[in-house]
């Protein structure tokens, strides 16, 4: 009876254990053949790659911006709508002397606009008329253009004053010069045929920094100055800063 006893247990033992050693074998098969498709990586890997594509999407927010870029062998009317180019400041620039922003030349009777600054409120056919062409490409034209009546030579002259940040000659612009001014200003004058000045020279209000000239971007114009305000790097129209004289 002692012997029958001992044996009982052992077999139920030798079941359990067989019976608990089948099913991970079951499972353990069931996952390598999964494994073993060749499409179980890729799709893996491209499952994984769409969540994180997903996450990055919105985490951004859609906040990405539209460029705006020049239109290649046509002047649309579009071109430059709604970007600050046509932003006004809410002050014009003041110098710590309490001097602001004047013309860069002297008795404005004397002088004609040749080029207006592109204002995208502005009617079509104005706005058509602020684009210049380069390489068979349109641009809004970020300043205003004046020339004499009379076709003659001009000095042009500091419109506020700064400090020189720029005097070169480029390909296309003739020579330049970039002045900066308190609060973010910095005003720009470009189809120079020299300059006067150099860079970081302190300029005031009136100097000359150098002659009218004409470049290749804006040859048609004949002899004029390219005048430019920026406000922290982003064009501005300088009629809408100036008093009037």
């Amino acid at each position: 009876m002692s012997n029958e006893g001992n044996k009982t247990p052992r077999k139920i033992d030798e079941s359990t254990k067989s019976t608990a050693g089948t099913m991970p074998a079951a499972r353990s098969s069931g996952w390598k053949r999964l494994l073993s498709k060749r499409w179980v990586f890729p799709a893996a890997y491209m499952a994984a790659a769409a969540i994180i594509v997903t996450i990055l999407w919105l985490n951004a927010g859609g906040q990405g911006k539209d460029s705006e870029q020049a239109i290649p062998g046509q002047a649309s009317a579009d071109v430059g709508a709604g970007t600050d180019a046509t932003a006004s400041p809410e002050a014009a620039p003041v110098a710590a002397t309490g001097e602001t922003l004047r013309w860069p030349v002297d008795k404005l009777e004397s002088y004609k606009t040749t080029l207006s600054f592109y204002d995208a409120s502005a009617p079509e056919e104005e706005r058509q008329a602020a684009m210049i062409e380069h390489d068979n490409t349109f641009y809004p034209h970020t300043a205003i253009d004046l020339a004499r009546k009379d076709g003659k030579d001009f000095n042009v002259q500091a419109a506020l004053s700064g400090k020189v940040t720029v005097a070169e000659q480029t390909p296309t612009n003739g020579f330049e010069v970039h002045i900066q001014h308190a609060g973010g200003y910095e005003t720009v004058y470009q189809s120079l045929k020299d300059v006067k000045v150099q860079v970081g020279q302190e300029v005031e209000q009136g100097d000359v920094i150098g002659a009218a000239g004409q470049s290749t971007l804006e040859s048609a114009e004949g002899v004029h100055v390219h005048f430019e305000v920026l406000s922290n790097d982003q064009s501005v129209n300088p009629a809408t800063l100036i008093k009037d004289e």
